[in-house]
């Protein structure tokens, strides 16, 4: 996987999410309505960023609720800018990190990066009604980053169960299912 592919995916995951008219439907991520997705994404970027950049994560303040302000365009614009700046280079994907306690390779942490833009893009797609363009190329990547570490990912409730998907399903649906998520899903 290379940093190639984040910047494309998050111009397209930024043109769904600011496009969003109601943050009170439910989405295909379980558990989350529009809000509750975007709380989590601006809850969770600093930590990525803090593991792109290899230092301490930020003190958690409050968890995951009520992150969304009325300037959560603008937050969460300035957040995947700052995702690209620290993980568009080829050296933020190599050597070790750690995501809170948890030490593992930097490219683990890029292909979080990539898999939030792609999965939660398309999530916030299907939850508004809007369409999603990710090139195959980084919907593969997703596929192969879900399929390994999957086990782990719904362990921890990451993902839910993997999604049966068609044996000709496109390389974004096939991400989907590997993510627990279904393609078919609608509001």
């Amino acid at each position: 996987m290379t940093a190639s592919l984040l910047r494309p995916a998050a111009a397209e995951f930024l043109r769904i999410a600011c496009a969003v008219p109601d943050l009170t439907v439910p989405t295909p991520c379980a558990g989350y309505d529009v809000r509750g997705l975007l709380d989590h994404l601006l809850y969770w970027g600093p930590w990525l960023i803090a593991a792109g950049r290899r230092v301490p994560a930020p003190a958690p303040a409050g968890g995951e609720a009520a992150v969304v302000t009325a300037d959560w365009r603008a937050d969460l614009e300035k957040q995947t800018e700052t995702l690209l700046d620290v993980f568009g280079t080829p050296a933020a994907w190599t050597g070790m990190t750690s995501l809170g306690s948890a030490p593992l390779p930097s490219s683990v942490v890029g292909a979080m990066v990539l898999g939030e833009f792609v999965l939660h893009g398309w999530d916030l797609a299907r939850a508004s009604g809007q369409s999603c363009a990710y090139a195959p190329e980084a919907a593969t990547a997703v596929y192969e980053s879900a399929v390994a570490m999957g086990d782990q990912a719904r362990s921890m409730g990451v993902y839910g169960p993997a999604v049966a998907v068609a044996a000709d399903a496109s390389p974004l649906e096939r991400a989907l299912g590997a993510a627990g998520r279904d393609p078919a899903w609608t509001a």
